[in-house]
């Protein structure tokens, strides 16, 4: 494997904590770990939104930020490259990919609507049900088994789409949703022949598809790789032929934007367009800035282009192997194949004596936090599972995920290596670890700021 394609200009320290201190941090921070301070964290794999690091270019063209409220420069050369890039001639820029979805579902949306998508992510999910609709995952069948091996893990299922839409009514569905990749399911990518079948029942129901596109570059990356036929084309090719299916996108740029901060909404309806803008002059900024600064919106289009490159992009999913291949070595229970951005343990595998009331997710994270200052992210019970209104039961997620997210040109593989080693020595005690129990639970998106204490007090 070719070591990293860039050299290290700049550093930022990072310390290490004793164990007590963790200790004292853990509990201040309601066995959290979003709610534990940046600076206590040795490595930091919580997330890859808005971790990354920028290049050389985007550091200077920040320095050609023109800050204009109206009319700004930069997003004009934005707009060029949204347009070469993905071939979307209207778009609005926001300040992250939450805005853009709550612009889209509030213009697309009513009460008792359905959102199929191949797995909705936290936020989607939260933004569907906010404005009264209901989210509904269709990916395959292939997705909820972590340890089988499918190249394409997060495709939408044709026949269950059909299925659901002759259940209730194209009438009932006013878009469908693909994320590429994959973030719920494991990172996993999405095929070209998949966005093509499913676009082809969209267009034959009437009803647009949007993709949620924080990762299109990794997703493009996976099709040259692993689809027949694509072998030979560029990642910009694939790109520019993979949104070409869609009629709309929502993207959180601070993934394969390769930026700190920035969003965007896409759309090929002029009209839906000009809806768009108004809510964004009302919620976020002139059409010209969205929200942004100049500098923002330079680093962005700057970024945009850096991620398509092949040799960057090789790098970046061969780290995230590296991490992944290292772990099974170990005997580390994953979801297989390893995804773009992030390694996903599969925590029902690795503590199994831990029921999913118990947050086996959280206790995972908490315990790799206190034992070594890393910091992961629980994306199974703590973050999906939600008590059903009618029969007051909690509902727990068939995938129970902690997601070591590997931010997009920050560590090397010493790094990954002390990751590795922390993370086996763990698996070896894991029959040590006990649950958590929650003791505050906001009504939404509970994982970013629950409290929790272990069920054992000792611990």
């Amino acid at each position: 494997m070719l070591s990293e394609p860039y050299r290290i200009k700049v550093v930022e320290p990072i310390k290490m904590t004793t164990r007590e201190q963790r200790k004292a941090i853990l509990a201040k921070a309601g066995y959290n770990m979003f709610m534990v301070k940046a600076e206590d964290i040795y490595i930091d794999l919580l997330t890859d939104s808005g971790t990354n690091a920028m290049s050389q270019n985007q550091w200077a063209g920040m320095m050609q930020g023109d800050e204009s409220y109206a009319g700004c420069r930069n997003f004009y050369h934005l707009s060029d490259t949204v347009n070469a890039l993905f071939g979307f001639e209207y778009f609005v820029p926001t300040h992250q990919g939450r805005p853009s979805e709550n612009i889209l579902f509030q213009l697309t949306l009513k009460e008792g609507d359905y959102v199929p998508n191949n797995m909705h992510f936290d936020s989607t999910r939260a933004h569907v049900i906010d404005k009264g609709g209901i989210p509904v995952d269709l990916v395959i069948n292939e997705a909820y088994n972590p340890d089988l091996y499918h190249p394409f893990k997060g495709n939408m299922d044709p026949d269950k789409l059909k299925q659901f839409i002759k259940e209730k009514g194209k009438e009932h569905i006013p878009l469908i949703m693909i994320t590429i990749t994959n973030n719920t399911g494991g990172g996993q990518p999405v095929s070209m022949a998949n966005i093509r079948e499913i676009k082809s029942i969209a267009d034959a129901h009437k009803i647009p598809l949007f993709f949620d596109a924080a990762r299109f570059a990794e997703n493009a990356w996976f099709i040259k790789e692993r689809e027949e036929g694509y072998k030979n084309r560029s990642v910009k090719e694939i790109v520019f032929e993979m949104m070409g299916y869609a009629d709309g996108f929502t993207m959180s740029c601070k993934k394969d934007g390769l930026v700190n901060m920035g969003g965007l909404l896409a759309v090929r309806d002029k009209n839906l367009y000009e809806r768009a803008k108004q809510l964004l002059i009302l919620m976020e900024g002139f059409p010209t800035y969205g929200g942004l600064s100049g500098r923002d919106l330079e680093a962005l289009s700057i970024g945009l282009n850096e991620v398509v490159q092949e040799e960057y992009l090789s790098w970046r999913v061969g780290q995230v192997k590296y991490l992944g291949d290292k772990l099974l070595e170990q005997g580390i229970p994953l979801s297989r194949p390893v995804g773009g951005h992030a390694v996903y343990i599969d925590i029902k595998r690795f503590f199994p004596h831990l029921g999913q009331d118990l947050f086996p997710d959280n206790a995972f994270a908490t315990a790799l936090y206190l034992e070594s200052g890393i910091r992961v992210a629980a994306l199974g019970s703590t973050a999906f599972a939600y008590r059903d209104e009618n029969s007051g039961k909690m509902v727990y997620p068939e995938l129970e995920f902690v997601r070591l997210t590997i931010p997009r040109r920050v560590y090397t593989n010493s790094h990954m290596d002390f990751v590795i080693c922390n993370i086996a020595e763990l698996y070896r005690k894991r029959d040590q670890i006990s649950g958590l129990r929650v003791i505050y639970d906001p009504p939404v998106l509970r994982h970013f700021t629950a409290r929790f204490e272990p069920v054992n007090m000792e611990s």
